[in-house]
């Protein structure tokens, strides 16, 4: 390793070693590691380079361990704590940057970012949405999706059709008009910003975006705070002052935990557990081995119908999974007196979407979320047919947690103003 040491200066031109981190194989030395240089250590890896990431302030880390003190996850658990504080981590072949986030807002932000897709992270922007309003805040969304539009859009939700009639309008022009900004317009019932992303990398960094023009939209509207929406696992690719992650209990812990998914977790003020119905307490164990202190809400999404549903036969079409079904339509029965006559799990699904959608000839409404296939297929149809059409929201309802979402969400909201407040008085 002394030798390895040395020859960091053709490794890394122009690079000057100014520490080390000992994460482990300490069997192997008969005393302390003497390599020329300082040298810290920790009970854990994680800890020994955050130690020497507080002592040092490198540039750069330069992973010099292998098998079998740390394995690719736990590699990659330590390149996400480097990526956090803006360090490049590089390895004997490989290296990650740490992604660009300029700072382009001019009022508080909220990220709301997710582990991957349909872990329910519009939903919970919609809600947090809904919830700032109702406290005086209201914001603006300004979302981003691989169907979004080619130059930012504003959607005023007072001003814009955003009925069944006017959605399957747009989509005949050629539009997604289930598009997150939509869909958040919608349900929330604030002013949204659309705008188109493609690709994503492993922390998250999408490789061509327009969020930036759509943040500078933003700028100019007279609400005084920004909620920053992700998409599938791309974070948003501008500075953030809070961030709340969106984690389903479903998801493999080792892809929320391992891996750059740690990266994900440590950027987080806020994480979201949803799908909690489910046992949540493994997501749980592992967000906590990665971010002990931060604070977590166990929640469910529940179906709300738009308009009264009270009465009528529904089929009711969703992206949840099969499994949610049962409980999903006694939701509805039970608290807005519909009755279900049939569900479709597949409105990500076109072509089973389409067999489902031959079968539904008992209901009178047609219940659909506003994703996916929701306008284009599902409420065309259903319009051609002469049923009525109602848009379904996604409800956040608190089950545990360290408190309920609307008081952590509020709570996130204003650590936003507090960071944004403090930075723009130093410059």
């Amino acid at each position: 390793m002394r030798a390895a040491i040395g020859r960091v200066p053709a490794l890394v031109p122009g690079g000057r070693v100014v520490g080390a981190a000992l994460l482990g194989g300490g069997e192997k030395l008969a005393g302390p590691l003497e390599v020329g240089i300082p040298v810290v250590g920790g009970p854990t890896p994680d800890q020994a380079l955050a130690a020497a990431m507080e002592r040092f302030a490198p540039d750069l880390v330069l992973d010099l361990s292998d098998e079998p003190v740390v394995d690719a996850r736990s590699r990659l658990r330590l390149a996400s704590r480097a990526l956090l504080a803006g360090v490049a981590y590089q390895g004997a072949d490989f290296r990650l940057d740490p992604p660009p986030r300029p700072h382009v807002a001019t009022k508080p932000t909220v990220a709301v970012i997710g582990t991957g897709k349909r872990t329910g992270k519009t939903a919970v922007s919609a809600h947090l949405a809904r919830i700032l309003a109702a406290d005086g805040r209201p914001p603006v969304v300004v979302a981003m999706g691989r169907g979004g539009p080619p130059e930012p859009e504003l959607i005023d939700p007072t001003r814009f059709d955003l009925t069944p009639h006017g959605l399957v309008t747009l989509a005949a022009t050629g539009r997604h008009a289930a598009s997150d900004h939509l869909e958040d317009a919608l349900m929330a019932g604030v002013v949204t910003i659309g705008t188109r992303r493609c690709g994503g990398g492993l922390a998250g960094a999408p490789v061509d975006s327009t969020f930036a023009a759509g943040v500078e939209l933003a700028n100019t509207r007279p609400e005084a705070l920004l909620i920053l929406e992700g998409s599938g696992a791309a974070v948003p690719p501008v500075h953030a002052d809070a961030t709340v992650c969106v984690v389903p209990a479903t998801v493999d812990p080792e892809l929320v935990a391992g891996y750059l998914g740690a990266y994900r977790l440590l950027l987080a003020d806020l994480v979201v557990v949803t799908m909690a119905e489910h046992d949540p307490h493994v997501v749980v164990e592992a967000v906590r081995s990665v971010a002990p202190e931060v604070d977590i809400a166990l929640t469910v999404l529940r179906p709300a119908p738009l308009r009264s549903v009270t009465g009528r036969r529904i089929v009711y079409v969703t992206t949840a999974p099969p499994a949610a079904g049962p409980v999903l339509a006694a939701h509805l029965e039970a608290e807005h007196g519909a009755t279900v006559v049939g569900t479709s799990h597949n409105l990500a699904r076109r072509p089973q979407l389409a067999h489902d959608l031959e079968h539904m000839n008992e209901a009178d409404v047609l219940l659909v979320e506003l994703k996916a296939a929701g306008v284009d297929m599902a409420a065309r149809v259903a319009l051609e047919r002469g049923m009525d059409v109602v848009f379904c929201d996604n409800r956040v309802v608190t089950t545990g947690g360290d408190d309920s979402f609307e008081a952590l969400v509020l709570k996130v909201a204003t650590l936003a103003e507090k960071r944004f407040a403090r930075v723009s008085k130093v410059q």
